[in-house]
């Protein structure tokens, strides 16, 4: 597993990441070899590893000096629990590709991708356990878990609806992405011993990161290609999933998006078609714009954290994390 190249100016967090990777490479073993060996391709890119990173600098911002094991185990937990609703995320697309590499679904078949996702699921919960010291964080994770889950029931509800509207969109946003974000860095800054305020402060950062992250993945399914993003792009209009820049698009200029109507009948010349109409009718513009009112509101937060080093970092990253082109 690699750490990937956004961490290599900060090393104190860079070595907690290593030492989180390696919980999850221990967690992950199991006896059957198929298993493990479709659990290494997954992990081997390693990604970006965001949702224990910000775990792991909200620990700092408060007296508690948490055991570095109980640390890793949750840190951990949060990475596994986004990996396995990314295995079932490429069983239900069937997508090819993964972090540039095949997915387990496409290499393994759906069958050992379910188990794989099912297991990292009981992996979670595992490390969770280990990592927490009392009931209350059980219970907040299997609330954080549902809103997941829900969050992607909406997704799936709402696949191939030309009539979807922006809150909708921005409902299921919260829950399959915003969710855990805000889970990360609340657990974070609440095991770091942080006062209330700075919890909550947290769980608002979280939030915003999370909601200004998945809209700018949506803008650049439009504007990248997938050698930049290191997977297949315009997957969720074959899929019937309208993202923000469709909808807004649609909004617009409904009459032109008659095309639709095809459903899982796109040809790929239709789809191009749409990908024109959706930046002629202002659906890429009208989204960044509230990418960039999420974002604004993430880094004011962040600004009024304590001034510690992390501070700076939170900042550093975020700001290069929601201004990216891949």
């Amino acid at each position: 597993m690699a750490i990937h190249s956004l961490w290599d100016n900060y090393p104190n967090i860079q070595k907690e990441l290593i030492a989180t990777q390696k919980t999850m490479n221990q967690a992950v073993k199991i006896r059957n070899k198929e298993m493990t060996a479709a659990l290494q391709l997954f992990f081997k890119s390693g990604g970006k590893l965001l949702r224990p990173a910000y775990f792991l600098l909200f620990t700092k911002f408060g007296n508690n000096v948490a055991s570095e094991t109980k640390k890793m185990q949750y840190a951990a937990s949060l990475e596994i629990l986004h990996a396995a609703t990314l295995v079932h995320d490429d069983i239900i697309d069937e997508s090819p590709v993964r972090r540039d590499l095949p997915s387990i679904q496409a290499t393994y078949g759906k069958d050992i991708a379910v188990y794989a996702g099912d297991f990292l699921f009981t992996v979670y919960f595992q490390l969770l356990a280990a990592a927490s010291t009392d009931t209350d964080t059980l219970e907040r994770n299997a609330k954080n878990m549902k809103k997941i889950l829900v969050g992607e029931l909406d997704q799936l509800h709402l696949r191939n609806n030309p009539n979807i509207t922006t809150k909708e969109y921005l409902q299921h946003v919260q829950g399959k992405t915003a969710q855990l974000f805000q889970l990360s860095c609340y657990e974070g800054a609440k095991m770091g011993g942080a006062s209330l305020r700075t919890q909550l402060m947290a769980q608002r950062i979280g939030h915003n990161i999370g909601m200004a992250f998945q809209i700018q993945d949506d803008i650049l399914d439009f504007t990248a290609t997938s050698e930049e993003l290191h997977k297949p792009v315009l997957e969720d209009i074959k899929n019937g999933n309208y993202t923000l820049p469709l909808i807004y698009a649609m909004q617009s200029a409904p009459e032109k998006f008659t095309i639709l109507q095809k459903g899982t009948s796109l040809t790929n010349d239709d789809i191009q078609e749409i990908v024109t109409l959706v930046k002629n009718c202002g659906g890429i513009g009208k989204s960044q714009k509230l990418a960039e009112r999420y974002t604004s509101k993430a880094i004011s937060e962040i600004q009024k954290l304590a001034d510690i080093e992390e501070k700076e970092i939170l900042l550093a990253v975020t700001k290069k994390l929601l201004n990216r082109q891949d």
